[in-house]
């Protein structure tokens, strides 16, 4: 493999790696959150109103920024009816074929995301709830998110190639 493949498939595995593992810890700040509602709410009978929608934009951000790591520690779901009987290279085969189809909605997903994004700063929308948090920086998060799937993808289907061929990235 070309060395700039090299350096890609280094360079985006490390940041999806820091971004993952950063973001994991992110479930525990949810789990305050929704124990601090719970508190608020049951025991001092003084409900915080903004409380829910900022677990649910916590819990949004882990799932997003979490998704390059999954697909990076081959963690995410997959329809094993016949995979597992591949050899490696049919592994490989397989995963480069299904490659192609991952990517092309992973980049759908991106210019949808950023066609969003920009409605929603020309508009400076804000969700119709009591609190009105301003939707911006989720949906900067869905970017991001998204983008490091694309780029892990990238870089998933150059070491798939490299098995096919039984090189080494």
């Amino acid at each position: 493999m070309p060395k700039i493949i090299k350096f890609y498939v280094h360079t985006v595995d490390t940041v999806c790696e820091k971004v993952g593992r950063f973001v994991m810890y992110w479930v525990f700040f949810m789990m305050f959150l929704l124990i601090l509602s719970f508190v608020t709410r049951n025991i001092i009978n003084f409900p915080l109103m903004w409380i829910i929608e900022m677990a649910q934009f916590t819990i949004t951000a882990y799932y997003l920024l979490g998704g390059g790591y999954s697909m990076l520690a081959d963690d995410h779901v997959r329809m094993d009816l016949f995979y597992g009987r591949l050899s490696k290279k049919g592994k490989a085969k397989m995963d480069v074929f299904t490659s192609f189809f991952l990517i092309f909605y992973l980049i759908l997903l991106f210019f949808g995301s950023i066609t969003s994004l920009i409605y929603t700063i020309e508009t400076k929308q804000k969700l119709f709830t009591a609190w009105a948090p301003y939707v911006w920086p989720i949906k900067t998060l869905m970017l991001l998110g998204i983008l490091l799937m694309l780029l892990q993808a990238f870089s998933t289907l150059f070491k798939d190639i490299a098995n096919m061929k039984d090189k080494r990235i």
